[in-house]
């Protein structure tokens, strides 16, 4: 059986805090697929041209996803399995704090939606979790459950409000959670899940066979404690 537990939803639901602690408490590695999305953006963010991190293109700008995936292979950008965690690296260095920032953020996608990106990612994943040594692996993103690993045992997508993911955003910026900044929030929010649902390509959406797991009311806790629970039904020893 393949251990994997695939980890889906939407931005600022959990995901990638829930997956971290259910890895460890199975025992299993922890591979955020986000990472290695913000680590591209970062490499073609540094090689940037014209001070917004685009290539000029006829007709207007646009994303040259075959230059980002230059780019990738030449540095490399890669995954480390360094202890239980997935490390993105860009160049060697260790970049999990340089992608979190809005410079980051602001882009990130933009560059996920490009389908060559999408598919170098999946392939990066796929060996990432084969090389990782034996042992099972906790994956989270939006579409680790339909396209990156469709044949996971164990399929989980979180949802959780606008509002609450918004809340919970501002926390863990250390913003005051303030109703003028939770409404900008949400409403980024809601605009990032409309998005990433419509997109023609891995739109953001559970998987037929998913556990559905509104974390709204939840905590943290309790949200790795149920899908704790999942797992070691399936995954027995």
């Amino acid at each position: 059986m393949l251990r994997v537990i695939a980890i889906d939803g939407p931005a600022a639901s959990g995901k990638s805090s829930t997956a971290g602690l259910v890895a460890e408490r199975l025992g299993w590695a922890h591979l955020d697929s986000g990472a290695l999305y913000r680590a591209l953006t970062l490499a073609a963010l540094d090689q940037k041209d014209g001070g917004e991190g685009r290539r000029r293109a006829e007709g207007g700008e646009a994303w040259n996803g075959r230059r980002i995936l230059s780019l990738a292979e030449e540095l490399p950008v890669r995954l480390v399995l360094v202890g239980s965690v997935f490390r993105p690296e860009v160049a060697g260095v260790d970049v999990e704090q340089a992608i979190r920032g809005e410079r980051v953020t602001r882009f990130v996608s933009e560059i996920a939606a490009i389908p060559d990106v999408r598919t170098w990612v999946n392939t990066q994943q796929r060996r990432a979790v084969e090389g990782g040594g034996g042992r099972g692996v906790v994956v989270d993103g939006r579409d680790i459950g339909t396209v990156v690993f469709p044949e996971a045992p164990l399929k989980v997508f979180l949802t959780a409000t606008p509002d609450e993911r918004a809340r919970r955003r501002l926390s863990q910026r250390g913003q005051a959670v303030d109703g003028d900044l939770m409404r900008r929030e949400s409403q980024a929010l809601a605009a990032r899940d409309a998005a990433d649902s419509t997109r023609a390509i891995a739109p953001l959406k559970p998987a037929d066979d998913a556990v559905i797991l509104d974390t709204t009311a939840l905590t943290l806790e309790q949200q790795v404690a149920h899908v704790v629970e999942l797992a070691r039904r399936l995954f027995p020893g």
